[in-house]
């Protein structure tokens, strides 16, 4: 599915909490085909609204779209990790 969306020019990024090693881990035990980024100090989190404080211990599921300036364009609350991807990828 990533060179679909890599026909269609765009990028998907994941943020997840964890250091390198344990989505270095994760992004192998379950095949992940996109990059995911660390936020361990949780600041991207809190910045997208995926976390409510930084103590929180796990990030919101939510997906942003963002155009070619930088701009959100589309916001997605509560997002199915495994029918997003390929839901979004027909409405691009």
């Amino acid at each position: 599915m990533a060179d679909q969306y890599e026909a269609k020019n765009t990028q998907i990024l994941g943020v997840s909490f964890d250091t390198v090693k344990d989505n270095a881990r994760f992004a192998e035990k379950y095949e992940f085909p996109f990059p995911l980024l660390c936020d361990t100090d949780k600041r991207v989190s809190l910045a997208y609204g995926a976390a409510s404080s930084p103590s929180d211990e796990y990030a919101r599921r939510i997906a942003y779209l963002i155009d070619e300036q930088g701009r959100i364009a589309q916001v997605h609350d509560k997002v199915n990790a495994k029918a997003y991807p390929r839901d979004q990828l027909e409405s691009l």
